[in-house]
């Protein structure tokens, strides 16, 4: 089973206004979140070694799901999203969290950033997927785009099914699917290749692409 709960940083405050940014030291546009209620609760919130604390900022490390796999081997994931132009800097140096960003882009804050990397996590969870095989072979589990789907009917508006698909030969059908997801990879996330483990079916497949001159 999996519990989300929402903590208001505000309930860790202790002024009238329940106040939790601040101007920045040295001027500056925007506010910055201050140090103490996020201290707090982090302090009220963790379950000590159990805790894995994740501060969602864009300094962070790149996400991709090598972390997500890393993170759903924990019990306790405690994030804290950004707001504003920050956090002081305190509370790195006190807490030493793990920093993750989901990408080189700006946020209004970090909620969302939240989000994504929990449905990547939680669906590797076994029994959160109606199939287990759905998380198995997803993109990205082993640097790889997925290969082509297709569903009925056969044909639509002049478009096929591949004839492979419709075969029944299930040898066919696993090579089809290994060439093809190579073959997009190629073509849209030729990064993802140089780290990726290909075996020397792969490399055959791979010359029969470039010999084919089509990705």
């Amino acid at each position: 089973m999996v519990e989300i709960v929402v903590h208001d940083l505000r309930a860790f405050t202790h002024d009238r206004h329940a106040v939790v940014d601040d101007r920045p030291y040295g001027g500056g546009a925007g506010m910055v979140l201050k140090p103490e209620p996020i201290l707090e609760a982090v302090a009220g919130i963790s379950r000590g070694e159990e805790t894995r604390l994740i501060l969602l900022t864009p300094q962070g490390r790149p996400f991709g799901q090598a972390i997500a796999r890393e993170l759903v081997e924990h019990r306790h994931l405690l994030l804290i999203c950004g707001r504003y132009e920050g956090f002081d800097e305190r509370v790195r140096e006190r807490l030493c969290p793990d920093e993750i960003s989901i990408g080189d882009y700006v946020l209004t804050g970090g909620e969302l950033p939240a989000l994504v990397l929990l449905d990547a996590t939680i669906r590797l969870i076994p029994g959160v997927l109606g199939d287990a095989d759905s998380a198995r072979y997803d993109s990205f589990i082993e640097a790889m785009l997925d290969f082509p789907q297709y569903t009925r009917p056969p044909v639509v508006q002049g478009l096929s099914v591949p004839e492979v698909l419709l075969s029944g030969d299930h040898e066919r059908i696993r090579r089809w699917r290994r060439k093809e997801a190579l073959r997009r990879t190629k073509a849209r996330r030729p990064d993802l290749l140089l780290r990726a483990d290909l075996n020397e079916e792969d490399r055959r497949l791979l010359g029969e692409i470039e010999e084919e001159g089509s990705c």
